[in-house]
């Protein structure tokens, strides 16, 4: 993941970097006052050849869907196959800032995801929806390969909406596998009512390379302590990569043993793409 407080001309260098390194995915961030995630997706998009650029995500209230099916629709279109586009309710407390919260936060999740899929597709979508108004609408130049919709949701409710309309879910760092299996359950209930033909479960983990346990808390602490206060938790619950690199792989592994499909790594503190490496070497991933 490429770090909200980074700058942003700093994103292409990292994502050719990352590339080089041998990484499957960069994914960028949404967040009110940081950035914004499709024209951060388009500078690593354009910086890199083989590498998927995940949005992480885009909240649907601040989001037109004509507009996002629009603007995904564009980086498909030119960079086929490699985009994420991942979207979501949102923080409340942000949506409120902007004067974007909707008490119908489940049908504008879903109406959305509908709307810009149809859009994207080339399809001319006609929703008059509780949420969503899209009348007659045709993208002149839609994608030639659909990316995937996924969501970054938490709540059961989202999940089990997630599991019937999108092809896939983001678990929020702090997420470990049993949070994994707690929300495959409501995923799978809802798949189970959809027809997306496959679900890819995408799990963010902080990242913090160190044998030194002080230091690393000390480098982590505000992110950590955030997050756990956010979930509800206390910070020592929270699933994370920090520590010695030789407890990646095993880590990594019980993510997927649980049934994660896709580990993103979020690093903290100094040197991003050195950490990065490192873990990468962990994981027998360096390209040589």
């Amino acid at each position: 993941m490429f770090e909200r407080d980074r700058a942003p001309e700093e994103l292409p260098a990292c994502a050719a970097a990352l590339e080089e390194l041998g990484a499957d995915d960069l994914w960028v961030v949404e967040d009110l006052g940081w950035a914004g995630s499709i024209s951060a997706a388009a500078l690593a998009l354009a910086a890199t050849r083989r590498l998927r650029v995940g949005i992480g995500i885009a909240p649907v209230a601040l989001r037109n869907p004509a507009l996002l099916a629009m603007e995904v629709a564009n980086l498909a279109r030119v960079h086929p196959g490699r985009l994420v586009a991942g979207v979501g309710h949102g923080v409340p407390e942000w949506m409120r800032k902007v004067g974007a919260e909707t008490p119908r936060k489940l049908a504008l999740l879903e109406e959305t995801i509908v709307a810009v899929r149809g859009l994207v597709a080339g399809e001319t979508v006609t929703l008059h929806g509780r949420e969503v108004t899209v009348d007659g609408l045709t993208l002149v130049h839609p994608a030639r390969e659909v990316p995937p919709i996924v969501t970054g949701v938490v709540k059961p409710r989202s999940l089990e909406l997630s599991g019937r309309v999108a092809d896939g879910t983001i678990l929020a760092e702090g997420a470990g596998p049993a949070e994994l299996i707690a929300a495959r359950k409501h995923i799978d209930a809802g798949r189970a009512a959809g027809d997306r033909p496959e679900h890819e479960l995408i799990v963010f983990a902080y990242l913090h390379v160190s044998d030194d346990p002080e230091r690393a808390a000390e480098a982590t602490r505000e992110m950590v302590t955030g997050q756990a206060a956010w979930l509800g938790v206390p910070p020592e619950e929270l699933f994370t990569l920090i520590g010695p690199a030789a407890d990646i792989p095993a880590r990594v592994a019980a993510l997927h043993e649980a049934g994660a499909s896709t580990v993103i790594l979020r690093p903290l503190g100094d040197d991003p793409e050195g950490q990065a490496r490192i873990a990468l070497e962990a994981l027998g991933r360096v390209r040589q």
